[in-house]
């Protein structure tokens, strides 16, 4: 029977609360010498009004590998699921997302 080695071993404990998630569909990445923050928005269709929902801040050697470990998911995803097609987008983000206006 093999030894297992306890002292490379992380328990991560995830509360019912972070393991629902938060749905996003904008990231804005900004970076000083120090660190890289990552806020994660949702922007609904036809409000021009938009709150961070969550912000990451990671150093730059985290956030260099957070790159590398999301390209190697997208790679492995893409092997099973096929290519992930994406849609060039015009400067700026559509307010309206194509659909129509929101009114009260």
């Amino acid at each position: 029977m093999e030894e297992q080695n306890n002292e490379n071993q992380l328990n991560i404990e995830l509360s019912e609360e972070i393991a629902e998630g938060i749905f996003s569909n904008l990231a804005i990445i900004t970076h000083s010498n120090t660190e890289f923050v990552l806020d994660f928005i949702r922007v609904m269709p036809g409000v021009p009004k938009a709150r961070v929902k969550s912000r990451i801040i990671l150093t730059p050697e985290h956030a260099k590998r957070l790159v590398a470990a999301m390209q190697d998911n997208i790679e492995k995803y893409e092997a099973v699921n096929g290519r992930i097609k994406t849609q060039e987008e015009p400067p700026g983000f559509p307010m309206n997302f194509g659909g129509p206006t929101a009114q009260a």
